[in-house]
């Protein structure tokens, strides 16, 4: 009974909390951003969407892990840009609006990349007799309502009661906090057991994805001649996940409760990544503001 509340019930609804939270802030005009900067989108996307699995799965062949440990960090890897990750990107001095806009697209891009490349993952690590699989339409479907159809609540509730999306933008935010906390309590006190043997396994996995995922978008977007707010702006993003997606498709779609461990892990460690993005992002802001 416990397993069915937290996988039909808790999950979903953080997820859409979340999610709704982001689109009481969204107006239709942060789509449009895509074509007034199209560069640093195209390599916020791309490092989201395809660099990211790379490191992922670059990880996986290097650390030791359980096969499940395994596909939990790829469902890491796989999912989009977090929602927190704009509120670290405007405390570090990064491009709020790219961030935005960037935490979006990926949102909807991955409704169809996520079934795809999770099978992909599942195939490769339980084998090709898997017991467990993503039905690829199902998954979209279930992604799609509990992902965009909260945000595009929370669009028409702030293009028609601005007013009312301000005071509920404030109350989902917390609600969202509070509901990703008491799922990961759950997942830990359910694991308690096994805990120290799951950071072991999954500790030096989940740390490097999060290190090697924001060097490389900071690495790649400098490369490539963005500004230091969009440099800033696409380390943060490739860096801080949606864990709470994560688990959602681990521990609720695939009834996996190790696959979730990672995202467990993840979503607690990217603070302190952010956090520490945060003091960097104001060190650089304020040099080149000197220079």
């Amino acid at each position: 009974m416990q397993e069915s509340i937290f996988t039909t019930v808790v999950l979903p609804v953080a997820l859409a909390l979340i999610m709704l939270g982001m689109g009481l802030s969204l107006k239709f005009e942060d789509f449009q951003r895509i074509t007034k900067y199209p560069k640093a989108v195209a390599v916020g996307l791309t490092s989201q969407i395809l660099l990211l699995p790379i490191i992922g799965f670059g990880i996986t062949q290097v650390v030791v892990m359980p096969p499940t440990i395994a596909v939990g960090l790829m469902m890491i890897a796989i999912a989009p840009g977090g929602v927190s990750s704009n509120m670290v990107t405007y405390l570090a001095g990064g491009d709020v609006a790219l961030s935005v806009t960037l935490t979006v697209f990926s949102s909807l891009i991955t409704i169809v990349t996520i079934p795809i490349l999770a099978n992909l993952a599942l195939n490769y690590f339980m084998g090709q007799n898997a017991t467990i699989s993503l039905p690829i339409a199902a998954t979209m479907g279930q992604i799609f309502l509990i992902t965009i159809i909260p945000i595009a609540i929370g669009m028409y509730i702030h293009y028609q009661f601005p007013d009312l999306a301000r005071k509920l933008e404030k109350v989902t935010s917390r609600l969202a906090i509070a509901f990703l906390a008491l799922i990961i309590l759950i997942l830990l006190i359910r694991e308690w057991s096994r805990l120290p043997d799951f950071i072991v396994q999954a500790g030096a996995g989940v740390v490097l994805l999060n290190l090697c995922s924001m060097t490389a978008g900071f690495a790649i977007s400098k490369l490539l001649n963005l500004n230091l707010p969009q440099q800033i702006c696409v380390a943060v993003e490739v860096g801080i996940q949606n864990g709470t997606l994560a688990i959602a498709i681990t521990a609720g779609i695939l009834g996996n409760q190790d696959m979730a461990i990672p995202a467990a892990i993840y979503s607690l460690f990217m603070y302190l990544s952010g956090f520490a993005m945060i003091l960097l992002g104001k060190n650089l802001s304020s040099k080149s503001e000197v220079v």
